[in-house]
């Protein structure tokens, strides 16, 4: 029997500026790994982190 999924989901959050800038100091994207619940927040999950590339910190938004 296969289980249903939870509640509770794991997403992605990755910077948005280190996405879109081309001229930064090192290569590669700032990621994050958090939790949300799909019933209360089906929109996009968007929270301010500290970016180890862009040495501040910046909007980190949900990635599939």
């Amino acid at each position: 029997m296969a289980k249903n999924k939870g509640v509770r989901i794991i997403v992605t959050l990755e910077c948005t500026e280190c996405r879109s800038n081309a001229n930064k100091r090192s290569p590669g994207v700032s990621r994050y790994t958090s939790t949300k619940n799909r019933r209360n927040t089906t929109s996009r999950l968007e929270l301010k982190k500290f970016c180890t590339h862009c040495n501040t910190h910046t909007v980190h938004k949900e990635i599939k």
